[in-house]
């Protein structure tokens, strides 16, 4: 599959997707855990690399970064991380949240 395309459905799900579920996935840090490990899953179901999956977690980084305020202490913490990193380390983070949720 294609990583251009991949991240392009990335933006795309994260635009779409109502307030309601968005309140659900990011409530606590275990539920939005849950939710990532669920799409990291589905990515490697679809054959994804570990490079591509880590795109695809950058964009959903980006996103929230940009367009959601953080519920939990977690979420405050991972904010302050995305925010104060470059381009790489956002890159290296996004590989990090991979792990963890797998």
């Amino acid at each position: 599959m294609d990583s251009s395309n991949s991240q392009e459905k990335v933006e795309q799900q994260l635009q779409q997707m109502d307030q309601e579920k968005k309140e659900d996935i990011l409530a606590s840090f275990d539920s939005f855990k849950s939710y990532l490990a669920k799409q990291v899953k589905k990515g490697e179901e679809l054959g994804l690399s570990e490079e591509s999956l880590a795109k695809a977690a950058e964009k959903v980084g980006n996103y929230l970064a940009d367009h959601e305020e953080p519920r939990n202490r977690e979420e405050h913490l991972l904010k302050e991380l995305w925010k104060a990193a470059n381009k790489d380390q956002q890159h290296q983070l996004a590989h990090i949240l991979i792990n963890m949720v797998k």
